[in-house]
């Protein structure tokens, strides 16, 4: 019998959408201590089956090995886990009684999750925690590369959100995924958000279907290694990020740049720590082999064993060689090695200066990961600062690897595998996607002061001032008999009862006189002049009482006449 793929993948969305939607209404009203034991008894099921999902992965995609796997999905099934307890998702939030203001917490719904192949169980691992601790329901739709160890990853955590009590159909997993399944689902109606991580047409769709989208952007990492760095240090690391799964974590470094001073001990340390250094016809050939002429990356080298890439270029390497470097002179399309590379293979670039060095590393984001990572090792703290305020890039990582440092294994960002990388890149947050951004957050607001308490200028309209105040004469000089004015009114306010000042007024506010006997008034004082003394007068009073310890009525550390909370 004939099937059409797109047409069953289409119906098997529309069902489970409807589905996890269904439990989603369940699940809703869920405690916090209800949600976070779900997450608890979902995580431990994840790091028993750790292993066994990163051999999974390795043997059905193709890519990465599976010792790093295995760290990618303890990254998600231990780390991210422990991060995120304490932090709360539903109900409320939090009280602020200075403000008063009460943060409520508010799900989502159901979450589209867009998985690649390069980093399957672990992305499966992330993206069903953050949306469960958010108290949403999550349809996963693998690539379909993956679907198999996707899919296993899922059936694994929603075993054990049952036995937590979770709601059944709270997890579901397209085993169907096609082109069109995944377009139905992104603009399915009963769907709220959509978590994208994918090729740039993924993410782009994502955007695109009018519902609100996480997604990233594509990563070339540039790496400065400064004139100040433990040189040691920095290349280990440098080979440790850039091995890590054969280069498939779009954080990976793709280019190390530095001084031409340092090129020799760089070199020779490289070599230390089994790189293997292209001559210039093998790196032609390596950029021939992994850049497409449409300027895309060969999917058949991505995440590859650098000896495996060295003979698809044609040459033989160590059998133990950690990665390919490769020396080019500029950034470009005249350079197919500075793009993105998905695979162990390094791009070294050696500049006259520091301040070359920074252009390199900030074209190097600009030709193709702007917005994503970049990292730095340096001891200067001075250059640090500037290479961080420079780089057009959401992540700037100090003296780390790149793909622990970004995903949050040797840093302090959140852990996480969706990595946005802000407006500049077309992604709708810069942060590291965690479960406080699959909530909204309502608000009870309570009166706190009138709408003429709110404002320097008078409400009314009529006496609003109609143009530039004109200048003060004598250089702009308060008169003391408005701010005593000023003072007493905000005391009345405040139902302070002021007697009247009997000392006369001061030399400086008499009329003017004249040899003629007669006198001139002081001139007005500007409405805006006015209406400053106002509020410098309110504030100089209410911490003078605040510090007598009697605040004043209607402040917020006053007893409230009426209604409210306490």
């Amino acid at each position: 019998m004939l099937e059409d793929k797109d047409l069953l993948s289409i119906q098997e969305v529309r069902t489970k959408v409807e589905k996890a939607f269904a439990a989603w209404q369940k699940y809703r009203t869920y405690s916090q201590e209800q949600v976070d034991a779900i997450v608890e008894r979902m995580a431990a099921a994840a790091r028993a089956n750790a292993k066994r999902l990163a051999d999974m992965a390795v043997e059905e995609t193709g890519y990465g090995n599976a010792k790093d796997k295995y760290i990618k999905n303890l990254l998600n099934c231990d780390w991210l886990p422990r991060r995120m307890r304490g932090i709360k998702t539903v109900g409320i939030l939090r009280e602020l009684p200075e403000e008063r203001i009460v943060e409520i917490g508010v799900s989502l719904g159901v979450v589209a999750a867009i998985l690649p192949t390069t980093n399957p169980t672990s992305t499966a691992m992330s993206k069903t925690l953050v949306s469960l601790k958010a108290g949403n329901a999550i349809v996963i739709s693998p690539h379909p590369r993956a679907f198999k160890c996707t899919c296993a990853t899922a059936a694994i955590l929603y075993q054990a959100a049952l036995e937590a009590g979770a709601p059944e159909d709270i997890i579901q997993c397209v085993d169907r995924a096609t082109m069109e399944g995944i377009s139905a689902l992104m603009h399915h109606e009963r769907v709220s958000v959509i978590l994208a991580t994918g090729g740039h047409a993924m993410v782009k769709a994502a955007y695109s279907s009018g519902k609100p989208a996480f997604g990233v952007g594509p990563g070339n990492v540039p790496v400065l290694v400064d004139t100040s760095a433990d040189l040691e240090d920095a290349i280990a690391k440098i080979v440790t990020g850039k091995s890590f799964d054969y280069g498939t974590v779009c954080s990976s470094e793709q280019a190390l740049v530095a001084e031409y001073s340092l090129r020799d001990r760089i070199l020779a340390l490289l070599k230390q720590h089994k790189a293997y250094l292209c001559n210039d016809q093998q790196s032609d050939a390596l950029g021939k082999l992994l850049i497409t002429p449409s300027w895309t990356v060969n999917p058949n080298c991505v995440g590859q064993a650098p000896t495996k890439i060295a003979r698809m270029a044609g040459f033989e390497v160590p059998a133990d060689t950690s990665i390919l470097c490769c020396e080019i002179a500029g950034v470009g399309k005249k350079f197919p090695l500075s793009a993105e590379k998905l695979s162990p293979v390094l791009s070294l670039l050696f500049v006259a200066d520091y301040a070359t060095a920074l252009d390199t590393c900030f074209g190097l984001l600009k030709f193709g990961g702007a917005g994503h990572t970049a990292a730095i090792y340096a001891k200067n703290d001075t250059r640090i600062r500037e290479y961080g305020m420079r780089m057009p890039a959401m992540r700037v990582l100090v003296n780390t690897p790149a793909p622990q440092g970004s995903t949050g294994i040797t840093t302090n960002v959140f852990p996480s595998m969706t990595l946005g990388c802000g407006a500049m890149a077309g992604n709708s947050t810069s942060d590291n996607v965690g479960p406080l951004h699959l909530i909204n957050i309502k608000r009870l607001a309570y009166t706190v002061r009138t709408p003429e308490e709110a404002f320097e200028m008078p409400l009314d309209y009529d006496k609003a001032q109609d143009g530039p105040a004109p200048a003060t004469p004598g250089g702009g000089a308060i008169d003391r008999t408005a701010v005593i004015s000023a003072v007493e009114r905000y005391l009345a306010s405040r139902g302070i009862a002021v007697s009247p000042p009997a000392a006369p007024s001061s030399p400086a506010t008499q009329p003017a006189a004249h040899a003629c006997g007669c006198s001139t008034p002081a001139p007005p004082q500007p409405a805006v002049r006015q209406s400053v003394v106002a509020g410098v007068a309110a504030d100089v009073v209410d911490r003078f009482l605040a510090r007598r310890g009697a605040a004043p009525a209607g402040s917020p550390g006053a007893p409230q006449k009426s209604g409210g909370y306490s």
